[in-house]
C-alpha cells in the first residue's frame, strides 16, 4: 500500500505540472496566406485609415500622443514590433484591446505605426515574426506562477495538491515504518548500535541536505531576476521543486537513520493484530 499512494502520487503531480504548464503557454498563431500575401499592400491606406477612427483619438493624428503615449520617433516600439502587434490585439493599461478589427486591420495599422513619423522597420510585421515574439510568457503569468500560492488556483489544482501531500505521507510514513521497525511490534525496549556506514550515510544526508539549501536559495533568486527583468524569463519551476524536495528528502533521511541506529526504541504494548495497517 505504500508503493500504490506514491506512485498515485507521483501521476497526480504529473497531471498538476500539466495543467500548469497548459495554462501559461501561449496560444499558438495562426498564419494565414492571404493576411500575408496583402500586409505589404494593405498597411499604407488601410493602416492610415484604421489608426484614423481607432487609434488617433487618443495617440494623436500624426501620433504625437495625449491621452495615450506618444509614437512618433519611438524607438523601443521599432526595435521589438511584435509589441505593437501584442498592444493592439491585448491592450494594456488604460488602453483596451481592439477586438472589433480584423485580422488584417491588425497588421495594417501596425504596419502603418511601425512606417510612419520617424519609425521605420526593414519589413513589414508578419504573423512569422508575432509567431516567434509570443514564445515568451507574459510577465504577469510569471509573476503569479512564482508565488507560493498563485492567485488563481483552481478547485482541480487545489484537489491534486492536497491529495499529493497525503499519499506522499502515507507512503513515506509508511515505507520507513517497514524499514526502521519491521512488520510486527515486539515489546521491550531495543538497544541499537551505530555502524560506520550509519555514521557516513547520516553525515551525507546532512551534506545534501546544505548542499541542497543553497542550491534551491540560489534558484529563486535566479528565477526573480528572471521575471522581473525587461524581457521576462520562465522561471525553472521544475529545479525549484527539485531542490526543495530533496531538502525535506534529506532530512528526513537524516532523521530516519539516526532513529534506526542511533537512538534506543521502546515498544510497550504489541499490536493485537502484530503488523501495521500498511
Amino acid at each position: 500500500m505504500p508503493w500504490v499512494a506514491i506512485v498515485s502520487a507521483a501521476i497526480m503531480w504529473i497531471i498538476l505540472l500539466f495543467l500548469f504548464n497548459k495554462e501559461t503557454a501561449p496560444e499558438p498563431v495562426v498564419v494565414d496566406p492571404a493576411v500575408v500575401a496583402n500586409i505589404s499592400k494593405e498597411w499604407p491606406t488601410l493602416g492610415k485609415q484604421v489608426f484614423g477612427s481607432a487609434c488617433a483619438g487618443c495617440h494623436g493624428a500624426e501620433g504625437q500622443g495625449g491621452v495615450g503615449p506618444k509614437l512618433a520617433g519611438d524607438g523601443k516600439i521599432v526595435k521589438d514590433p511584435v509589441y505593437v502587434h501584442t498592444m493592439i490585439v491585448k491592450g494594456k493599461g488604460g488602453m483596451p484591446a481592439q477586438s472589433q478589427l480584423k485580422e488584417n486591420e491588425v497588421y495594417a495599422v501596425a504596419n502603418y505605426v511601425l512606417h510612419s513619423w520617424g519609425n521605420n522597420i526593414e519589413e513589414p510585421l508578419t504573423p512569422a515574426q508575432v509567431a516567434e515574439g509570443q514564445t515568451k510568457i507574459d510577465p504577469a503569468v510569471l509573476k503569479n506562477r512564482s508565488r507560493f500560492v498563485p492567485e488563481d488556483l483552481k478547485l482541480i489544482e487545489i484537489f491534486l495538491a492536497t491529495f499529493i501531500m497525503v499519499l506522499l505521507t502515507y507512503g513515506l510514513i509508511g515505507l520507513y515504518s517497514v524499514w526502521a521497525e519491521g512488520l510486527e511490534l515486539h515489546p521491550g525496549i531495543h538497544k541499537v548500535r551505530s555502524t560506520p556506514l550509519a555514521t557516513m550515510g547520516i553525515l551525507t544526508t546532512m551534506a545534501l541536505t546544505v548542499l541542497f539549501g543553497v542550491l534551491f536559495v540560489r534558484q529563486m533568486v535566479t528565477d526573480f531576476a528572471g521575471w522581473g527583468a525587461k524581457e521576462a524569463v520562465a522561471p525553472n519551476v521544475t529545479a525549484e521543486g527539485f531542490y526543495a524536495a530533496m531538502i525535506l528528502l534529506m532530512l528526513a533521511a537524516s532523521i530516519g537513520l539516526y532513529k534506526k541506529y542511533f537512538m534506543d526504541g521502546e515498544v510497550l504494548v504489541e499490536d493485537a493484530s502484530g503488523e501495521f495497517p500498511w
